[in-house]
């Protein structure tokens, strides 16, 4: 990477046109995305269902991005596997692709064992043999498997572990980290609810599924507070909350999607067993991004 990572990402949806995805709308989303000041794009990450896409769905989906993105655009790709050496392939294959770097939830199936030995272990393995940068991400709503402070922190010590993505919304958790770590790990807030208390806590930026939705208000929070303009941004974020909420915890990655499609980017259905969301909850998003004035792009 030419430069440190900062700034607003937005979690990319994967689109499906019936039952296959479509790199075509793929590619239209994001040189829409492209217009805003996104600093980048995360693949196959959670709101991207990378764990409902076969490897080489997954491949075609990392070129398309790749090759749409602005220049000025970071790509960061979902690599996870259940094994170490499944992870690393796949990390290694994705970074052919020419991509930033690689975002690594745990593995947690076999849950009960994943010890912080384990996990530390994995990691390392991971940093050791990986071509481009790691950044772990801790989603213990997701994976039940919940990343300890103190781990992160010896973790951060590799040179090729970079940062952190943290999905809880533990502004604790942040705490406990960033004054540990050194001065150019990359901590990523993960919840739209606290992208401006992270910040002013030394996060330096934020992977968000609601970006995909409204990532002109989430980029404008990152530049007010990066202009000092602490009191804009904290309104601002007061007025997300509703939004990030509406979406993310009553109607998950449905819910992105149909935000994107009134907003004139192709969200379309999730991928099964994931349901789309009904009339009642099509009405409330729809609500929710007129009361911010958000309009289609």
């Amino acid at each position: 990477m030419n430069k440190p990572l900062a700034g607003i990402f937005a979690a990319l949806t994967t689109p499906f046109v019936g039952a296959d995805a479509s790199a075509e709308k793929l590619r239209d989303n994001v040189r829409k995305y492209n217009r805003t000041g996104l600093a980048g794009y995360v693949v196959l990450g959670s709101t991207g269902e990378g764990v409902s896409l076969t490897d080489e769905e997954s491949v075609d989906t990392v070129e398309a991005v790749v090759e749409s993105a602005g220049t000025d655009k970071t790509v960061i790709v979902g690599t996870a596997r259940e094994s170490t050496k499944a992870t690393l392939d796949f990390t290694n294959r994705a970074a052919e692709a020419g991509i930033g770097a690689a975002l690594v939830r745990p593995p947690c199936y076999y849950k009960s064992r994943m010890t912080r030995e384990a996990l530390k272990t994995h990691y390392l393995a991971l940093a050791e043999g990986s071509h481009v940068p790691v950044i772990v991400y801790n989603i213990p709503q997701n994976t039940g498997v919940s990343l300890d402070p103190g781990l992160v922190v010896e973790l951060a010590a590799h040179p090729n572990i970079i940062g952190l993505k943290e999905s809880s919304g533990s502004l604790g958790f942040l705490g406990e980290v960033v004054r540990e770590v050194p001065g150019d790990f990359r901590y990523f807030l993960g919840s739209g609810h606290v992208i401006y208390p992270g910040l002013e806590m030394g996060a330096v930026g934020a992977i968000l599924a609601v970006a995909g939705a409204a990532p002109e208000i989430c980029v404008e929070i990152y530049d007010l507070f990066k202009a000092g303009k602490r009191d804009e941004a904290r309104k601002l974020q007061l007025d997300l909350i509703p939004l990030n909420k509406g979406i993310m915890q009553d109607f998950g990655i449905a819910g992105v999607k149909h935000a994107q499609d009134l907003r004139g980017f192709y969200g379309g259905p999730p991928r099964l067993p994931l349901l789309p969301i009904d009339e009642q909850g099509r009405r409330k998003i729809g609500a929710l991004l007129e009361q911010l004035g958000l309009t289609r792009v």
